[in-house]
């Protein structure tokens, strides 16, 4: 460790941290992306069903094609 690198990284303390702040940044974003495509989802097709199941959403469908059709 004469050159002030770690012997199990290979980086210097200053690189460390100047990874570790970019590599927390782009997870912080990642996990922000995936929340928002989670509730895009959900509100598209949410994935428990209404009471009367997945006919409702069928019956949704088909007025819809019905009418732009």
């Amino acid at each position: 460790m004469a050159n002030g690198k770690s012997p199990y990284s290979g980086l210097t303390e200053n690189e460390a941290k100047e990874f570790h702040g970019v590599f927390v940044t782009s997870f912080i974003i990642f996990v922000i992306v995936a929340i928002i495509a989670h509730i895009l989802a959900w509100m598209w097709r949410p994935w428990i069903p209404g009471p009367n199941g997945y006919a409702e959403l069928h019956d949704n469908v088909t007025a819809i094609l019905s009418l732009i059709c």
